[in-house]
């Protein structure tokens, strides 16, 4: 058996350098201005160890365009190489002196550490240029200037330099088919795009490109309301001011910095699309955080900087593993402990962004049981008195009263005279919203049971009914006039479907009511979600029961009319039921045009008889 190394030629190499590493041209600007970045801060350390001699040359980069000669140069005042370097660092494709570095000169402090996020990256110049050139003049002492050069090819030169300077100048040769990057706006907006937050200042034809201090790496505690707000604006120039930001600050078990900021919810936004930038040591890579940032928080903007963050060989996508997962996670709970921290400290301001903050907060606990144990303190809801309230302080103030019951109501307009029945029973009324509300009532049914959520009419409890005036008195025949009054609606109504009860309700006003069960009604509502086109007479379900309210007068006096006037009576049996339907907004919208032209009906029948 014979053994043999594997031959891996640069010819080979270089093509897929060049076509498939990358998958945007503009990502070369990235990668040559963080090379010289890492040039900087190597010199800098090594001036700060007194390493290298003595040098007041500014740390810096320029990047020069020369549209005539079709060039592009990236210069630097960094660390410089020597000859023995440029062959070990450029010529041996990805060799990156970066490791031995960091190994030789790391630092206690690794605060703002740049070094080590760079190798092939080099060669991306070559997505762009017919050919590259390096001068580049060590900051060794008695170091000689070099010059390198390369078409792309497999073969390159290499000579004694020019540069007087220590650093390095990188030259590219446009391609014929690159000309757009010789222009200074197109090459502003991708400076701007990948490197405004870097630590050395850059220069485009000599206009600095990142005057903007990234926020970020602040400790939370030297930041003032006014710089958040700024640096929002300067990453959304024309967005809203956020309602709300949370700063994060880690430094174990992995790094990781960032501001996530709580924008006003408009309806245009999509809530599946993540508008928060992914930076790896100040360097922009993607602003697709979704794997790092949860599905219930993609609504958030902002920025999240780690260099713990696995990327791909081309620094161009995030690879999901272990240490997303947990940077996933500790987000989340960074997040739900500032709300809490804020409804704790502030609850005025909480209440005053929790229309927006609502969303994310609910999406979190349906998606997230460990969201939930987190949010729960601070999942508040409006009762029917106007104040907010949570479900545990709602069965505190009601348990003897509602039992294990938490009556809620969808819609406060439309449910007013069930409203007043319940204040004037001096119990509270939970108000929900859609379209979140119902999957998170069931959610948080099974969470807190036996205790159950149902609509106010969603039942007859005695909270509905005055006792005292029952009509409950026997007649000859061993009735009640109740249900005779029962009798006389079914009859009139003449619907299969719906089931009728007379009841002595608590408000006279209230001449009927439709109720559906609680359970029925939720499966009735999840199918019609289902399918929005079908008509709640085809979802299957029964209709419920139509309560009639035996302290009535419109009911008396219908009944009254059986006599004189039957027609009549059987028109304002199935007025009062169709009206039952729209204020409680259970019509069939089908069925609103016939009972527009029956109530113009019923008003002439009514004159007619008053004549």
């Amino acid at each position: 058996m014979q053994k043999k190394e594997l031959e891996i030629h640069s010819e080979n190499i270089l093509p897929i350098i060049k076509k498939w590493l990358y998958s945007e041209k503009d990502i070369f600007v990235r990668e040559l201005v963080s090379n010289a970045i890492d040039a900087i801060q190597k010199v800098k350390i090594l001036r700060e160890r007194n390493q290298v001699p003595a040098n007041e040359q500014e740390l810096r980069i320029d990047i020069k365009i020369n549209k005539e000669a079709k060039t592009l140069q990236f210069i630097d005042t960094g660390v410089g190489m020597d000859a023995d370097e440029v062959q070990k660092y450029i010529a041996q494709i990805a060799f990156s002196g970066a490791e031995e570095f960091i190994e030789k000169y790391k630092q206690e402090d690794e605060k703002d550490q740049f070094i080590g996020h760079f190798g092939l990256g080099f060669y991306s110049a070559y997505m762009v240029a017919d050919k590259v050139q390096i001068e580049t003049l060590s900051s060794k002492a008695d170091a000689e200037p070099v010059f390198w050069s390369c078409d792309g090819s497999t073969q390159y030169e290499i000579d004694k330099g020019t540069r007087i300077e220590v650093g390095t100048t990188i030259t590219l040769f446009i391609n014929a088919d690159s000309e757009e990057f010789l222009e200074e706006a197109r090459m502003k907006q991708i400076l701007t795009q990948y490197c405004s937050f870097l630590p050395f200042p850059i220069y485009l034809d000599g206009k600095l490109i990142n005057s903007q201090e990234p926020l970020w790496i602040k400790a939370p505690s030297e930041c003032t309301d006014e710089d958040y707000l700024k640096f929002y604006r300067f990453l959304y120039p024309y967005d809203e001011d956020p309602l709300f930001w949370v700063h994060l600050n880690v430094d174990y078990p992995f790094h990781l910095k960032g501001i996530l900021y709580f924008p006003k919810i408009q309806k245009e936004m999509d809530l599946n699309k993540s508008s928060v930038k992914l930076y790896c040591n100040r360097v922009f890579v993607s602003d697709n955080c979704k794997d790092v940032i949860p599905n219930y928080l993609m609504v958030l903007r902002g920025v999240i900087d780690s260099p713990d963050i696995p990327l791909n060989v081309s620094r161009s996508y995030l690879q999901v593993d272990k240490t997303v997962r947990l940077l996933s996670n500790h987000i989340s709970k960074k997040v739900s402990d500032s709300l809490a921290q804020l409804y704790r400290s502030d609850r005025e301001k909480f209440l005053k962004i929790w229309h927006d903050v609502s969303i994310v907060v609910k999406l979190g606990i349906l998606e997230d049981e460990k969201f939930y144990e987190r949010a729960k303190e601070f999942l508040v809801w409006k009762n029917s008195d106007g104040a907010w309230t949570t479900v545990e302080e709602y069965l505190e103030r009601n348990r003897e009263k509602t039992h294990d019951k938490i009556y809620y109501t969808k819609d406060e307009k439309h449910a007013s005279n069930f409203l007043g029945i319940f204040k004037s029973k001096n119990i509270e009324v939970l108000c929900v919203e859609p379209p979140l509300d119902p999957y998170l009532i069931e959610y948080i049914e099974r969470k807190i049971s036996p205790v159950r959520f149902q609509r106010i009419d969603g039942g007859i409890d005695d909270h509905l009914l005055d006792k005292e005036r029952e009509k409950s008195v026997l007649d000859a025949s061993g009735r009640t006039e109740a249900a005779k009054l029962a009798d006389f609606i079914r009859h009139q109504l003449s619907e299969e479907k719906i089931e009728v009860e007379a009841k002595s309700l608590a408000a006279d006003a209230l001449p009927a009511f439709i109720m559906i069960d609680e359970q029925q009604r939720r499966m009735r509502d999840y199918m019609q979600r289902l399918d929005p086109a079908g008509s709640r007479a085809d979802m299957g379900i029964g209709k419920g029961t139509l309560v009639v309210n035996t302290n009535s007068k419109l009911i008396h006096a219908i009944h009254q009319l059986e006599t004189s006037n039957p027609v009549l009576a059987k028109e304002l049996v199935r007025q009062t039921y169709d009206l039952a339907l729209l204020s409680q907004r259970e019509m069939d919208p089908a069925a609103l045009n016939g009972f527009i032209n029956r109530t113009n009906h019923v008003l002439e029948s009514l004159l007619e008889q008053k004549k």
